[in-house]
């Protein structure tokens, strides 16, 4: 009976020294500017906003590439696929995965159906970012079907429009952008007001 009260408490001591062992020191030696409207400053100009990469809900990663891609709908090359795309159906669309996979799609009764697959490799806007497949499917009289890949023009075709389209989507969001439209041509430097918190 002891042993078993004896392991019960280990039990509870280990479960609530474990979080304490991923702690570490403050190092409040850094660079650490006590001024807030300062640190709001350079945070700004660094990028370090509340959702971007760095900042409070950012992922912390500062290149946006490989496989850390920002929310859905903020992400152009995944609204101009959706958007291009728009006219076949789904089967799967996975924004995690980086992944559009159309239904087989057909615009006559006949015995020929194609279906497309999208894959995203980078956020970035670019033509090795995106790669496009193609599936055929033929079908014969006794419903015994062919699938192949096929290698077309289409292929360029749908990348050419995806990129074109999320190219114009951006150039939208960022005449849109208050922090964008008031940095210095030049320079490239925010003009900010005299409190410090505002852009002027």
């Amino acid at each position: 009976m002891n042993f078993i009260k004896f392991l019960k408490y280990l039990l509870v001591i280990i479960v609530l020294l474990t979080p304490l062992s991923g702690c570490k020191k403050i190092d409040w030696e850094g660079d650490f500017e006590p001024d807030g409207k300062k640190r709001a400053r350079k945070n700004v100009q660094e990028g370090k906003g509340i959702t971007q990469p760095g900042g409070i809900f950012g992922s912390g990663n500062k290149r946006e590439g490989g496989g850390a891609f920002v929310f859905a709908s903020s992400n152009e090359l995944w609204r101009a696929s959706l958007d291009t795309l728009d006219f076949m159906s789904f089967s799967n669309v996975d924004y995690s995965g980086g992944l559009i996979i159309t239904d087989w799609y057909s615009e006559e009764e006949n015995n020929q159906s194609i279906k497309i697959t999208v894959r995203f490799l980078s956020n970035e806007i670019r033509a090795d970012g995106l790669k496009i497949t193609l599936h055929q499917r033929i079908c014969g009289s006794n419903n015994s079907c062919a699938i192949k890949q096929v290698e077309s023009d289409l292929n360029e075709e749908i990348k050419s429009t995806i990129l074109r389209k999320a190219t114009l989507m951006k150039k939208e969001k960022d005449e849109k952008d208050p922090i964008k439209n008031y940095k210095n041509k030049k320079t490239g430097e925010v003009t900010w007001c005299g409190d410090g918190r505002t852009i002027c």
